[in-house]
């Protein structure tokens, strides 16, 4: 017998020496492995995966136990389609978070996956075999550079996106901001030609201090179908606005859709919430039922109430209308049927893949880190999840409410002098992100406090040098206002606009939805209130990444940075321009310009906060060019808070770069 190679099994002749397989396994140039059987118990992994993971003893553990932070990303779903259909399945840029158990780090990849099936001696099926490609870095470098052609998209987008500004035209723009309920929505487009579709949404607080969720779905696609969504949401909006009552509400609805052929057969899920008690009545009208999850992830759809679509010849009475509690905590979603009826999924896999996919966003078992709002988590992260492997042909909306504590009222006393500015404005902005207030009102918001406490502290006490203080107030209503009031005790004086001076109370007004002062021989009281709303994410395929706006908040300080490398004279200006920095703003402003005898830009990019301190100073040194004939040219890019407070009082400013005028501001 000769001393060949070693024969594994006889096939020593279609193997080779198994030693020699077992070592090219090791060293194969790609991350690898393998599992047996239903619960994917690990049995291969090569040097390079184990390199990857930074993981070395895994061999015999269940999928489940060597990686517990996978469970909530919907992977072992694919390992069980694998081993139960023998087909092959392939997915690209294919986002996970992994812990490494060498360095404790949590860290998020992309890569592109392949799941094979691993058949046994007999042919049959008995593990799957993985191997991937880490794209991290080229989805990065994609993501970079999506974000820096984010205006010529934009651009692409408004020449070539009728359907989709067709939608945002017909769709709330947002959703409000409550003390008791955290509320957010989504809206997919369909893949299919981006086609206009049916669904839509609404949220709304009602007269009797409840607040109502909807979905509505119409039939077919389409600017016709888009139409006729339009109509129905604006009618059912008006009717529970109007009286409260789903059932007449309904009932009103129906009898319009006799008369617009193209509603008929509409299905509306509709939800009234008590956010103090949990009480709620739902009617789903041939819509598929909320879901409520709970913050431990116990899920539980709500009972059908029988009613069947609008328009079929149905009739919507106190009989069609469910009843239900959500508890604290819990978190209620509605959503049109595009989530459940995606390709190669049946009905029922579908519902039970939707509470299991919600219910670990809930408890933040899926993706981390991209809100720590679970409503919000929910809306977005649903659709990444669910519709990455299957696609969807139809449009998905998404509506998620949770009852949570509400934030408290924020009551602060304020010493009155200029050095109380900062500590104020962190303070409020402290509240407001309690609150769960972002955006344009938060800015809103902020800007008004910043104002009229400016106001106070210049005219309230301007014949007394004694230390005098005030008080600044705010809270979140049960109709998603904010009422903010900033009081004193000093002396109203009538306010005198110009344009260089006084424009604190003019901008005010301009900012928010209502200010009102009330003066009498005891003080002052300036009181705002102001809508506040989330916005609402109308989405395509190519946008179910996450996205949140990046998390740099603006220097406290404000820094005067001299830019040598331009064309010209020019000077940047970062953080607040307010009553307490203004003084320092005017005097670089004048030095780098040499009190305005050569022409001087201005980079106000990076101002957050543009008082009208800053406002005034700004005229002052224009004028000051003028006089000596040359020019102060302003620069704030289109929707930063510097560009609106001037559009707002009719300054005169640039929103392309004028020094780089073929760049595209980001």
């Amino acid at each position: 017998m000769s001393d060949g190679p070693r024969d594994d099994r006889g096939r020593s002749g279609v193997t080779g020496d198994l030693d020699v397989v077992r070592s090219v396994f090791e060293e194969l140039p790609l991350v690898s492995y393998a599992t047996d059987g239903p619960e994917h118990r690990i049995v291969a992994t090569n040097a390079m995966f184990r390199q990857y993971v930074g993981r070395t003893h895994m061999i015999g553990m269940p999928l489940a136990d060597a990686f517990p932070e996978s469970m909530g990303q919907q992977i072992v779903p694919i390992f069980d389609q694998v081993l139960a259909t023998g087909e092959q399945v392939y997915l690209r840029s294919f986002r996970a978070q992994l812990t490494r158990q060498d360095t404790g780090e949590q860290i998020e990849v992309y890569t592109d996956l392949r799941w094979h099936p691993r058949h046994g001696p007999d042919g049959k099926v008995v593990g799957v075999i993985v191997d991937l490609v880490d794209v991290t870095e080229q989805v990065r470098q994609h993501q970079a550079e999506q974000r820096r052609t984010a205006e010529a998209e934009r651009r692409l987008e408004q020449a070539r996106g009728v359907i989709t500004t067709l939608q945002r035209e017909l769709l709330p723009a947002g959703v409000p901001v409550l003390p008791r309920v955290q509320v957010s929505a989504s809206y997919l487009l369909a893949d299919a030609d981006t086609a206009a579709g049916g669904d839509w949404f609404d949220a709304l607080t009602l007269a009797d201090g409840r607040f109502a969720l909807i979905v509505g779905d119409v039939v077919g696609h389409g600017v016709a179908a888009s139409a006729t969504m339009g109509q129905l949401r604006l009618l059912l909006h008006e009717r529970l606005a109007a009286t409260s009552d789903i059932a007449a509400a309904m009932a009103a609805l129906d009898a319009a859709a006799t008369e617009v052929p193209a509603a008929r057969a509409t299905t509306v899920c509709v939800v009234a919430l008590d956010p103090a008690t949990g009480a709620l009545q739902y009617c789903t009208a041939g819509h598929p039922p909320p879901l409520v999850v709970s913050r431990e992830g116990a899920t539980r759809y709500l009972p059908a109430t029988g009613a069947g679509p609008i328009g079929v010849g149905g009739a919507f009475t106190g009989a069609s209308i469910g009843k239900d509690r959500l508890a604290d905590g819990e978190l209620i979603l509605l959503y049109s049927d595009g989530i459940l009826e995606r390709p190669g999924r049946d009905l029922a896999g579908s519902t039970v893949e939707l509470a299991t996919a919600v219910a670990d966003i809930v408890t933040d078992r899926a993706l981390q880190g991209d809100s720590d709002l679970p409503a919000e988590r929910v809306c977005v992260q649903t659709l990444e999840l669910l519709t990455r492997a299957s696609g969807h042909t139809d449009d998905i909306t998404l509506l998620a409410a949770q009852r949570v504590d509400p934030p408290p009222p924020l009551r602060l006393p304020v010493t009155a002098e200029l050095g109380s500015l900062q500590p104020l404005r962190d303070q409020v902005k402290a509240w407001l992100t309690e609150a769960r207030i972002d955006g344009f009102d938060a800015g809103a918001v902020l800007h008004a406090v910043v104002e009229l406490a400016t106001n106070v502290i210049d005219h309230a006490w301007i014949d007394s040098a004694d230390r005098h203080a005030f008080t600044v107030t705010a809270a979140l209503t049960g109709t998603g206002r904010v009422e903010l009031s900033v009081a004193d005790r000093g002396r109203w004086r009538e306010p005198s606009p110009s344009p260089d001076r006084g424009l604190g109370l003019v901008m005010t007004t301009g900012l928010v939805d209502r200010l009102r002062i009330e003066h009498d021989a005891n003080g002052t009281s300036a009181t705002v209130t102001h809508r506040v709303r989330r916005p609402a994410r109308l989405l395509t395929a190519n946008d179910l990444t996450w996205t949140a706006a990046p998390r740099n908040p603006a220097p406290p300080l404000l820094l005067m940075l001299d830019q040598p490398s331009a064309p010209g004279p020019r000077i940047r200006a970062d953080g607040p321009v307010d009553a307490a920095t203004v003084a320092e703003f005017d005097r670089t402003i004048r030095a780098a310009g040499s009190s305005g005898t050569r022409p001087l830009t201005v980079d106000l990019t990076g101002v957050s906060h543009l008082a009208s301190a800053g406002v005034s100073a700004l005229h002052r040194l224009a004028a000051l060019h003028r006089d000596n004939g040359t020019h102060l040219r302003l620069y704030a890019p289109a929707g930063t808070p510097a560009d609106a407070i001037m559009s707002l009082v009719a300054l005169d400013h640039e929103t392309r770069d004028p020094d780089y005028p073929d760049v595209l501001s980001t």
